[in-house]
């Protein structure tokens, strides 16, 4: 098949497509023939990029396809359908996509962590220049697990899940420039070693471990999703693959904010977990046990539905009519 000999054949039928599916108005007759050169083009369509692959032709009648189906249809998809799309494939399939990106997340923030730790605890001098003596022992003994109690169960599960979803936008924001999630995630990771190694020095690092298990768990591991999100879309641009660095913008960018709405869900999870479970007074297996389960249940979700999701073709990605043709040609 010759490309330039079968577009010259098709052109007066794809014009006319576009004409009717830009029409201000249609008459019954006119309707019929929408659907008609609408079937006829998509099969052209399917024939040009098969043989072809993406050239100016295809872009031009997906273009032109599109614009037809929304004259046709007039309606968006099934509400419902769409959601059960997004939560039974788009976001498991995202998660499951970024899963080494998040796994190295979690690596670097545990080694700069432990290092953190370790350099705390055995460099002279480095506990006196955090606080007095009285100031860290009473941070070790009482500030420490009272941060829990110091609010309303609902206002300080609020007080978490706002400064958590604050840390992951600006890793999904900021990624791009792929400096901001490293810095974030040191910055944090500085953190909780040094709350550790304070807590070691007064002989209380079980207490460090116990208080931060319940929510912890699924809190960091967003974290480390939202890094991962973040940092993917800076990888995008920089290795853009067989794509343009536009192209993979783009859809990086799409995938992104499958990310960060359910980043924003498990986040919320991992907030009334800690709001509502990590101060109570009750056996610390069970508390434990509680945030073990969210977290399992997210790692079935990501790692197991969202494997599964991947197999079946899922990218995360709208789909081609969604997303519209990559390139627009102009003679």
């Amino acid at each position: 098949m010759d490309l330039d000999a079968f577009a010259a054949a098709r052109w007066p039928e794809w014009k006319r497509l576009s004409e009717l599916a830009r029409s201000r108005s249609l008459s019954g007759a006119e309707s019929d023939e929408l659907v008609t050169r609408y079937q006829a083009g998509a099969t052209d369509l399917s024939d040009l990029r098969t043989t072809f692959g993406e050239t100016n032709e295809t872009d031009r009648l997906s273009v032109d396809l599109s614009a037809a189906r929304r004259r046709l249809t007039g309606t968006g998809a099934n509400t419902l359908a769409v959601m059960l799309r997004f939560f039974g494939r788009q976001l498991p399939a995202s998660l499951y996509r970024i899963r080494w990106w998040t796994l190295g997340a979690a690596g670097f923030t545990i080694v700069v962590a432990v290092l953190t730790y370790a350099w705390v605890l055995q460099t002279p001098g480095l506990l006196a220049q955090m606080g007095t003596e009285a100031q860290l022992q009473q941070y070790a003994e009482d500030d420490f697990v009272n941060y829990y109690s110091e609010f309303s169960e609902t206002s300080f599960g609020a007080r978490v899940f706002t400064n958590n979803a604050w840390i992951a936008a600006q890793c999904i924001a900021f990624g791009v420039s792929g400096l901001w999630v490293p810095m974030v995630l040191l910055q944090n990771a500085v953190g909780l070693g040094q709350a550790a190694a304070v807590l070691a020095a007064f002989d209380h690092l079980d207490t460090f471990f116990l208080w931060i298990a319940p929510h912890g768990l699924l809190e960091l591991t967003m974290i480390f999703v939202a890094a991962a999100a973040g940092f993917r879309i800076f990888w995008a641009w920089v290795v853009p693959g067989a794509r343009t660095r536009l192209q993979a913008l783009a859809e990086e960018g799409r995938r992104l904010f499958v990310v960060a709405i359910g980043t924003t869900i498990f986040l919320f999870v991992s907030g009334f977990i800690e709001g509502f479970v990590t101060r109570q007074d009750w056996p610390w297996a069970v508390k434990i046990g509680i945030g073990v389960i969210a977290f399992g249940l997210f790692c079935a979700y990501a790692y197991w539905l969202g494997r599964r999701a991947w197999l079946a073709g899922e990218t995360g990605d709208l789909v081609r009519f969604e997303a519209g043709s990559t390139r627009i040609a102009v003679d």
